[in-house]
């Protein structure tokens, strides 16, 4: 996952320098800042992206490019509804017991939309953001609550 993003951004950088203006966005995981129990490799491959963004951003940032990384919350996606069938089934508990367990823990009490996510993408996408380079967006609706 860390090598092929890599090998992505070389290859489209050179052009946003040549343009003096780009914009990289990496959509990682939540376990890039709140560990999850049982995921130790995914977790740490994940925590490379913001590495690399970091880095990424202080090469780039003078090119008038940015590159930041969005780290979603529970987000209301097919994926995220076959994690909840799949807890439901193994707790033999409902879906909706699943969501209402999952949300108690999210302060504004809700799943997000991808829509939400997407204009958050959208915006550090935009020329609008310029100067916001280097950064972790969460899109959780504060169920994040490291640091």
């Amino acid at each position: 996952m860390v090598l092929p993003l890599s090998r992505l951004t070389e290859l489209v950088v050179p052009s946003m320098r040549e343009r003096g203006w780009g914009r990289i966005v990496t959509s990682a995981s939540s376990g890039v800042v709140a560990p999850i129990p049982g995921l130790a490799a995914s977790n740490g491959l994940r925590s490379a992206l913001l590495g690399r963004s970091k880095t990424l951003a202080g090469e780039v940032g003078a090119d008038g490019i940015t590159a930041d990384v969005v780290v979603p919350g529970r987000i209301a996606t097919a994926r995220v509804r076959s994690l909840d069938e799949a807890r439901a089934a193994r707790e033999s508990i409902t879906v909706q017991e699943v969501e209402r367990s999952s949300t108690s823990a999210i302060p504004v009490g809700r799943y997000g939309t991808p829509q939400q996510y997407s204009a958050a993408v959208l915006f550090l996408a935009s020329a609008h953001a310029s100067y916001i380079n280097g950064a972790q967006l969460r899109v959780a609706g504060g169920m994040l609550s490291n640091v």
